[in-house]
């Protein structure tokens, strides 16, 4: 299946699983897997930013991307392939597309100011890529400290028919959506697919000003299906409801350095991986912050009946 525009639906971004050695952990992918084709993925994300890819060896980063492809069947697997230099990212995006992927991601490199920097930047990486391999533009100023004007979004899907996602984590970003939904409103940008991220921490919002889904990944990605579904089929109080009752957890998760690690904590103790080891250099949550994990997910049990596992 190759991306295109009319993507929608929950894309979760994939932790990497390590065993506490450092290892991947070959079970725990299949687990993943597993897990988020039950919680009602139509698509997923590898070697993300929360995938520690930078800690990946090139042969690794291949092989975590044939396994998931294999493991997910015909639905899409998008693989970031965002590197230091254009050729390391040649060299992943055709392999990866050569074994099945769908399509890439790629982030702009933080040394980017101007808007014209940012617009050769992509120039280059299609020209390194080539024009055949769909690609999502990754608009995350909060972690990449580039900032991309709807604009300057638009000039590059407009000067690159391969563009076909935006993976929208800026924030605040809610006008940015409206803005872009607007440029395809009045013909100035063909239509394209938008997914968002920072965790969910505001895809309720987002589903209404146009977001076609998100493309995150917090350790409940059942409830950003749900809210993914509930928003388009109008069910505005209940999409909020479900939403309300996940913010308390997921706003913790979204704490800078320790994010990943509470993360990882949740989805080992919902079973989803065996260990929630990171590869070093890695955060580890305190005893007191395990604590905090737990109250939050027993007040969640209370609201939502899938938390009550994770206790």
């Amino acid at each position: 299946m190759r991306l295109d525009a009319t993507a929608s639906g929950l894309f979760p971004i994939a932790p990497t699983p390590f065993t506490p050695d450092g290892r991947i952990d070959e079970a725990s992918i299949d687990t993943l897997i597993a897990r988020y084709l039950k919680a009602g993925a139509t698509g997923i994300t590898v070697l993300g930013i929360m995938g520690e890819a930078p800690k990946l060896e090139p042969e690794e980063s291949l092989h975590l991307t044939t396994r998931f492809i294999a493991g997910m069947g015909d639905l899409p697997v998008i693989v970031g392939v965002s590197a230091p230099g254009l050729a390391a990212m040649r060299w992943l995006a055709h392999a990866a597309m050569d074994r099945g992927a769908a399509g890439v991601m790629i982030a702009p490199p933080p040394s980017l100011r101007t808007d014209d920097q940012i617009i050769g930047y992509y120039r280059q990486a299609v020209e390194a890529i080539g024009t055949d391999i769909p690609f999502v533009i990754q608009d995350y100023p909060l972690t990449l400290t580039v900032q991309m004007t709807p604009k300057v979004i638009r000039q590059i899907v407009q000067d690159h028919p391969s563009c076909v996602m935006l993976k929208h984590e800026d924030w605040p970003g809610l006008e940015k959506i409206s803005t872009l939904r607007g440029f395809e409103t009045d013909g100035s940008m063909r239509p394209i697919s938008i997914l968002t991220g920072n965790g969910g921490l505001f895809l309720d919002f987002e589903m209404e000003r146009g977001a076609d889904g998100a493309m995150t990944g917090y350790a409940f990605p059942e409830m950003l299906a749900d809210v993914v579904r509930l928003s388009k089929a109008g069910r505005r109080d209940e999409a909020h409801d479900l939403f309300d009752a996940h913010l308390p957890l997921l706003r913790y998760e979204q704490q800078q350095g320790v994010g990943l690690a509470v993360r990882k904590y949740v989805l080992m103790r919902r079973g989803f991986i065996a260990s929630d080891a990171q590869r070093k250099p890695g955060s580890a949550l305190s005893a007191t912050a395990r604590a905090e994990v737990h109250y939050l997910l027993a007040r969640l049990a209370a609201r939502d009946s899938r938390a009550l596992a994770a206790e």
